[in-house]
């Protein structure tokens, strides 16, 4: 399973609607192969979705979560106006750090 992270953003004189999780959940479907998708509004206007997906690979889940967004703006009338601003697997840039031994 990999986590990927897409951000999306609509103009500046709108605001995501207030339903906006439960929208997006809805619109999850089987294939996706979505098995949860956490909601985070970063303002008023700008959220990041983060998509926990089956995936045979790293490409194969960025590629499946960019379908998901790009059937999201699509399909989600209240998300029309909306842009994908990125998408990608978040780096855990503490995991990269050499540790010292003692």
């Amino acid at each position: 399973m990999y986590l990927v992270h897409a951000h999306l953003a609509l103009p500046s004189d709108e605001e995501l609607p207030q339903n906006v999780k439960a929208l997006v959940r809805s619109a999850i479907v089987p294939r996706d192969r979505v098995e949860h998708v956490a909601v985070h509004p970063t303002s008023p206007s700008e959220l990041t979705l983060g998509f926990y997906l089956l995936a045979g690979g790293l490409d194969e889940a960025e590629e499946r979560a960019l379908r998901v967004c790009c059937r999201l703006l699509c399909d989600v009338p209240q998300l029309a106006t909306a842009r994908l601003t990125g998408a990608g697997v978040p780096l855990m840039p503490l995991a990269f750090l050499p540790e010292t031994v003692d």
